[in-house]
């Protein structure tokens, strides 16, 4: 049946109608503009353990119904907020992983629009199963209820600085003196918060400037044993792996790497446990720090990759995909079964990391 004039007018009405409603409900909500074309493309730099949670495709999709596009290029998160040679290439936002960063920018002249922590991960470090197995014996890894390691870590840095051997702890696999191995924390977080958390552990508290002066020589010390450090954890936890329990036997790494490498290849995975070879194990320092990853506006239309970060799509996606924790420290979504019981739920033994102008005055003293 042909339609009138008037019904034909009436229906194209309607349609302008609901074509409107539905234009002002998607504008309405951030996480929807991506439909209506509104594409923005953020250049910054994050910290390179960050790298693979970027470019995941569903994180990219979600990134993109919010209309945003991410240019980030990796650097680690002391340059970021202190090399000119980055800062004068104007990035609207920088993404490192330490709160820490957010006082040195502003004390570096970096406008800040806005900040806020998205991610958490805490320090850890990284082994082996016969080196762990020796240290059990020594009394320096004890095992929770839940089956987590817990690893006390003053108890090691002493032996480090007696000059002991590994046998003397009870790793007979191995064969000089024992060593832990972090990034350079002049350049790259890990390195750094591991810097700050053994201050403090030889302080007995949250290490201040008096402290500095009291135990800065003991915290060289350990550096000077690391022998050459890695600009990047990445790079870092790439060598643990490469290396096995001769190369790299103990490091210094964030809690969401093992979980990231693991979920990349689970059958992977189930073959290690499977197999007769020395294992990795995750090794919680007790105290230990957390990595806050705080996002830094520079440039105001990064404001909306704040609101992107901190939905509960992308705090899934960091948690069950990458291993990183919300803004509390709390696990967001199930973790895959690939991963099991391996995480704690919660880390409760934390300690806050020394302020600023403590870890400025350290930095200089720890220069490879």
């Amino acid at each position: 049946m042909a339609l009138s004039r008037r019904a034909f007018g009436v229906g194209l009405l309607g349609a302008g109608v609901v074509g409107t409603g539905g234009y002002f409900a998607v504008r309405d909500r951030p996480e929807l503009q991506g439909l209506l074309g509104s594409r923005t493309t953020l250049f910054g730099f994050v910290g390179g353990e960050k790298e693979a949670f970027l470019a995941d495709p569903d994180v990219v999709r979600a990134l993109g119904g919010y209309g945003l596009t991410m240019d980030s290029r990796v650097a680690g998160s002391v340059e970021m907020v202190r090399e000119q040679a980055l800062l004068s290439q104007h990035p609207q936002f920088l993404w490192p992983s330490s709160s820490i960063m957010v006082d040195i920018a502003r004390q570096n002249g970096i406008s800040i629009r806005n900040d806020r922590v998205v991610l958490n991960t805490p320090i850890v470090v990284y082994s082996w199963q016969p080196v762990v197995d020796g240290l059990m014996k020594a009394g320096l890894v004890t095992v929770t209820n839940e089956g987590h390691h817990q690893l006390d870590l003053k108890a090691l840095l002493d032996a480090i600085l007696a000059g002991s051997d590994w046998s003397k702890l009870g790793v007979n696999s191995l064969y000089g003196r024992a060593r832990i191995v972090s990034t350079d924390p002049n350049r790259s977080n890990s390195g750094f918060m591991f810097a700050g958390l053994v201050l403090s552990l030889f302080s007995g508290n949250v290490a201040t400037s008096a402290d500095l002066a009291a135990f800065g020589g003991k915290v060289q010390a350990i550096f000077r044993n690391m022998g050459f450090k890695s600009p990047s954890s990445g790079k870092l936890f790439d060598q643990y792996l490469a290396g096995g329990l001769g190369g790299e036997p103990m490091i210094v790494g964030y809690e969401n790497q093992l979980v990231e490498w693991i979920l990349a290849d689970p059958a992977r995975w189930d073959r290690i446990k499977a197999s007769a070879g020395a294992k990795p194990v995750v090794l919680y320092p007790r105290p230990t720090v957390y990595s806050a990853h705080p996002l830094i506006v520079v440039d105001e239309n990064a404001n909306r990759l704040i609101e992107a970060l901190v939905s509960p799509k992308l705090q899934e996606l960091a948690w069950t995909r990458h291993g990183f924790r919300g803004p509390l420290g709390t696990a967001t979504g199930n973790a895959d079964s690939a991963i099991g019981t391996l995480l704690p739920a919660e880390v409760d033994a934390i300690l806050p990391m020394p302020d600023a102008g403590v870890m400025l005055s350290l930095l200089p003293t720890l220069a490879s």
